[in-house]
């Protein structure tokens, strides 16, 4: 049975932010769902959401939140599954800041992986690495991206180097 991601985020205007991490899934081939879970406006939802997601197959969540942020520790707080949290930089938040220190302040025993504000792609590739651990498939298309990322810094640097000599 595959394995599925659950990118959650607290409101339908954080899904343009969130969708980076669908992208990056997509490539790499993992399931995914992508659906709003408010803390604040449904946590009864919330709740419901953390319960089923054994029966659902989801073996990790990405979790987006902007202003007090409290999706992501709240989904950490009720699931053993593995939360990456995504500081989203909203309408409401102060710079993302108040975002950012919502998720990455967890107390012992709840933790949630945070990323930097607003980047869900990393949500996504930091999934996909924790996936590949027992899947060979996923862990070899990391392998070709890393290797992507490598041939990028080696053209760069061939073209600095004819930049300079002109």
């Amino acid at each position: 049975m595959h394995k599925k991601v659950g990118i959650i985020m607290g409101s339908s205007s954080d899904a343009l932010i969130m969708s980076p991490a669908a992208i990056v899934l997509e490539q790499m081939g993992i399931e995914y769902e992508f659906v709003v879970v408010s803390a604040h406006r449904s946590p009864d939802y919330m709740y419901e959401y953390a319960r089923a997601l054994e029966e659902r197959n989801i073996s990790i969540i990405i979790a987006g939140a902007g202003g007090a942020a409290h999706l992501p520790g709240m989904m950490a707080a009720l699931t053993t599954v593995p939360v990456i949290g995504v500081p989203v930089k909203s309408s409401n938040s102060i710079d993302g800041w108040d975002s950012l220190l919502s998720i990455v302040q967890m107390p012992n025993d709840v933790p949630v992986a945070t990323v930097a504000v607003n980047a869900a792609h990393n949500a996504g590739i930091l999934a996909a690495q924790i996936l590949a651990v027992s899947n060979e498939q996923i862990k070899k298309k990391l392998n070709e991206l890393k290797e992507a990322n490598r041939q990028k810094v080696k053209q760069q640097n061939i073209d600095l180097t004819i930049k300079n000599k002109r």
